[in-house]
């Protein structure tokens, strides 16, 4: 997967544009980490229950230019790619991504859309 300015997660309400304004120190200041060839990472687990080591691994590198960034969210050991928006099974685990993203976005790393014409559908059966 390239660097991108903008991302868009499959079936998110959103969309992450990385800040023309963000520094190598706003990085750092939010636990971004420099890798051996100048990248700036950040790594979280989404979990269901905090601590619990159980959930969805989030992963933002911001490339050593700051002008592209990857986002990927998958299994906990990093190997397989996860939807997590597609089911309201993991709606937690959307919520703790979107706090996430949006503590980004008042710190001025990213800026953030919203995507038009998602909708998202909600079972109520059982709930009348």
């Amino acid at each position: 997967m390239a660097f991108e300015q903008t991302i868009k997660l499959k079936n998110c309400r959103y969309e992450y544009t990385l800040s023309p304004t963000v520094k190598k120190f706003t990085l750092k200041d939010n636990t971004f980490f420099e890798t051996k060839v100048g990248h700036y990472e950040l790594t979280r687990l989404l979990e269901k229950v905090p601590n619990s080591g159980e959930g969805f691994q989030l992963k933002i590198i911001i490339n050593k230019d700051l002008t592209g960034v990857k986002i990927n969210i998958t299994d906990k050991f990093g190997l397989r790619l996860v939807d997590i928006f597609k089911s309201e099974e993991t709606h937690i685990h959307q919520e703790k991504f979107y706090f996430l993203m949006d503590s980004l976005v008042e710190r001025g790393v990213f800026t953030k859309r919203k995507i038009e014409g998602r909708y998202v559908s909600i079972n109520l059966q059982g709930l009348l």
